[in-house]
């Protein structure tokens, strides 16, 4: 018997398109089900000015299929460089919709990021001034932190002082990975909101590492112990307003991901929504997929629930989604859950 699910289209607070060919061959996967996202400017070189910002967008739109409804929510890279006025301008223009801290180091393309917090004061509190969220990649980079231990220390030692500092800064802590990052959301109830993946939801550290290394499923920030995606799955059916989907998909050719140094990333985009509808079943809290998918986001970010629908139908037969996305740069492995998922998205 079908089981059926109808929500408001879905958005992405954390999305990776690359750009060239890579944007060409992704852009469709997630302009299928998702009405808007979260553009990240982790690009080489990074997104950093506002006329930059309006290039990407235009390259976007450029790679966009026709017949497809779709808004990249633009966003600029901090760098103890950053201008505040420039900041500002993006954002009363209407181009940007937040800023993205990156830790040096961090992650993938983010040599550029900050080293000194407090070189980038001026814009913080420029943003705090003007309303312009700040989304962050939640790790310290130091070498004597366990790479598991980054996000927990990373709260205490940089965001939380960040805060306390900038009175009024709006955050979002993307793609959290521990139940010490629940924790603080859930503790901390004014101008915080924080992303979670699909990826998260399903694997953890054991996924990665046991039966032998498995490249697709190393991601940044790494995937923890059992205890930590328990508690993302808690936070996430929740309902909580301030837990939203950010999917963090980040794809990369299989020649990059296959190697004795391979990047981090999963590619989540074309299967997500049939991912969390199954979570979401599991955690017995089907009735808040819409909430965590379509209505928390656009809450946090001051924009409008989209009109538009989204079914979801389970059937008796297991869905079968694509093993590659091919791109003209190579072969992109598309996340496979480990599991038999039976839901899929109803053509609209």
């Amino acid at each position: 018997m079908t089981q059926s699910l109808t929500i408001a289209r879905p958005d992405d607070w954390h999305l990776h398109l690359r750009d060239g060919a890579m944007l060409k061959a992704v852009l469709p996967e997630t302009a299928r089900h998702f009405a808007r996202a979260i553009i990240m400017p982790n690009l080489v070189p990074p997104v950093v000015t506002g006329a930059q910002a309006a290039a990407y967008k235009d390259r976007i739109m450029a790679a966009l299929p026709a017949g497809m409804d779709f808004a990249p929510l633009m966003t600029l890279y901090l760098t103890e460089d950053s201008d505040p006025d420039d900041i500002a301008a993006a954002h009363a223009s209407g181009l940007i919709k937040a800023v993205k801290l990156y830790p040096a180091g961090a992650t993938t393309n983010s040599a550029s990021g900050v080293s000194n917090f407090k070189n980038v004061r001026a814009a913080l509190e420029k943003m705090a001034e003007i309303g312009l969220p700040l989304c962050v990649h939640g790790e310290v980079t130091d070498h004597d932190i366990d790479i598991f231990d980054r996000e927990a220390v990373f709260i205490d030692r940089v965001l939380d002082p960040i805060r306390k500092a900038t009175p009024g800064l709006r955050v979002v802590m993307e793609h959290i990975t521990t139940k010490d990052g629940v924790a603080y959301v859930q503790d901390n109830a004014t101008d915080l909101g924080a992303t979670i993946t699909t990826h998260h939801l399903i694997i953890n550290r054991n996924h990665i590492l046991v039966g032998g290394i498995k490249p697709h499923y190393y991601c940044l920030p790494v995937a923890k112990r059992e205890e930590h995606r328990l508690a993302l799955r808690a936070a996430a059916t929740s309902g909580d307003a301030r837990f939203f989907l950010g999917t963090d998909s980040a794809p990369h050719v299989d020649d990059l991901k296959e190697n004795a140094c391979g990047c981090a990333g999963c590619f989540t985009a074309t299967n997500t929504m049939a991912l969390l509808a199954h979570v979401f079943e599991e955690e017995n809290a089907l009735e808040n997929l819409e909430k965590f998918a379509s209505r928390n986001g656009p809450n946090f970010y001051g924009l409008p629930v989209n009109d538009a629908k989204l079914t979801l139908t389970k059937g008796a037969e297991a869905t079968v989604f694509p093993e590659k996305i091919e791109c003209s740069d190579g072969p992109v492995t598309v996340f496979d859950p480990g599991f038999d998922v039976f839901w899929t998205v109803a053509d609209q």
